[in-house]
């Protein structure tokens, strides 16, 4: 089995990857993740941590987030019910696209992952009810360097498709900093990928 498509989202190491599936009568099966394959195509990461996130309602935001050094994560999304709008900011100081932001939707139907690497904040918003998100991470959960950027910050001008005033966010995403008092990561980023 093979990776059908790897598409740049226009972001240094923002990738879609659309695994292969193999179909028949009963259903399909689908190599989501092989670190050797993977490697082979030029993705060469060792993920240490899988994530589970379940969201009930459609409009559920979550992010942005991210990690500091040197607990920074690489991460790859994927959906097994419902959808997302799944957002990648880049907080790479001296970055030439520094506060840019790319997105796609990532959904079961679709069969799509978003690989998203360390120097992007990131975040998402379901689409549908009772939405899963699965997603893989090369460094564990470390509260310590844990932090968070408003999603709704006018510097970044995330064009969220639906309306900000409707979402369903935590206390702490509501009370996240703005991206100019936010800690981000400097260009390049230690041991990120190019």
């Amino acid at each position: 089995m093979s990776l059908v498509v790897i598409r740049s989202l226009g972001l240094d190491g923002v990738l879609e990857i659309l695994p292969g599936r193999i179909e028949d009568e009963r259903g399909f099966f689908s190599e989501t993740w092989n670190e050797r394959k993977f490697a082979e195509a030029g993705i060469a990461l060792h993920f240490v941590q899988d994530n589970h996130s379940y969201s009930a309602a459609k409009g559920v935001l979550r992010g942005l987030h991210h990690q500091l050094s040197p607990y920074a994560q690489d991460k790859l999304v994927r959906v097994i019910r419902g959808a997302i709008f799944d957002v990648a900011v880049d907080i790479r100081r001296g970055s030439p696209s520094f506060a840019q932001w790319v997105a796609a939707e990532v959904s079961a139907r679709k069969w799509n992952q978003l690989l998203i690497p360390k120097g992007f904040s990131h975040g998402f918003l379901t689409l549908e009810p009772d939405t899963e998100v699965i997603y893989k991470v090369t460094n564990p959960y470390s509260p310590a360097h844990d932090r968070s950027i408003r999603f709704d910050d006018p510097e970044i001008a995330i064009a969220w498709p639906l309306p900000v005033a409707k979402f369903q966010v935590s206390d702490k995403d509501a009370a996240a900093p703005l991206l100019g008092q936010a800690e981000l990561f400097n260009f390049p980023v230690e041991g990120a990928r190019l």
